[in-house]
Formats: C-alpha cells, structure tokens, sequence
C-alpha cells in the first residue's frame, strides 16, 4: 500500500518538473524574442542610412540638373566614407522636350538588400545663365519711410 507522504513526494516531483519546463519555454521565447529585435533594429538602421544616401544621390541630380549630373558623373559605383561597402546606382531618362525627367536612384547595402527611390525632376534651363537681380537704383528705405509718416506718399 502507498502511504499519503509518498504520494505527495510524487506530485512535488512532477510538479518541479512542469515548472521547470514552463521556465524553459519562456526563457526560450525571450531569448527569441530578443534576436528578433536586434535584427529588426539592424534592419531599421539600414533602411535609414539608404533613406539618407537615396535622399543625398537625388538631391545632387536636383542641384546639378539631370543632363549636367549625368554628363560629369558616374552612374554607377561605391559610395564614399564611410559607407565604402555601399553601392549606388542613378538612372536618368528624359520625359522629352520640357517635360520632366525620371530618375531612378538605388543603394545596396553589404548583405545585397537594394534600395530604391523614384521621382521626376523638372528641366533646367542649362543655356542661360543665372541673372542678378537687383534694382536699377538703390532703395533708400529710410527716406521712403520718412516720406510715409509726413504723409507724402510711397
């Protein structure tokens, strides 16, 4: 016959076991959880720096003009420091006469993983050049407000 305290001993047993079972699965999940957020927190790190080299690679096409970016730089290459492991590539296609041009700018990152921004720029009129402007003579602001508070016009 099995006495009350054995039985009890036996239940204790089981119940350790079970609890340290259920210790080991939340622990693993933690632990999952945890590489999870690194690498999505790398993943995010990546897609900023690429949003920011994207954003730097079209604002240089927008200053220079479409027609002037692609006739003096390259199209394609490494990025400079520090980010020498990164590559790039720009596209530009004109959407004909005054129309504006499609550029296409693209990252990859070490891993391979590419990054892409599309936007149209408008045509620059690369032929005149920049006019100063300025008026035909000076303004003389104190005089016109003097002239303004004595009631004698402009």
């Amino acid at each position: 016959m099995v006495s009350g305290r054995t039985t009890r001993r036996g239940f204790a047993l089981i119940d350790a076991i079970l609890g340290g079972a259920l210790l080991a699965l939340g622990l693993a999940s933690v632990v999952t959880l945890s590489q999870r957020s690194l690498s999505m927190l790398q993943r995010g790190e990546h897609e900023a720096m690429a949003a920011a080299m994207l954003d730097e690679l079209l604002a240089q096409v927008v200053v220079e003009g479409p027609r002037r970016y692609s006739e003096n730089r390259e199209s394609t290459g490494r990025l400079a420091a520090p980010w020498p492991d990164w590559e790039y590539a720009v596209e530009i296609e004109s959407g004909g006469e005054g129309d504006a041009w499609n550029v296409l700018a693209m990252v990859r990152d070490p891993a391979g993983v590419e990054y892409r921004c599309a936007t149209r720029v408008a045509p620059q009129d690369e032929e005149i050049e920049p006019v100063e402007r300025a008026p035909e003579k000076p303004i003389d602001r104190p005089g016109r407000l003097d002239a303004q508070e004595s009631g004698g016009g402009n």
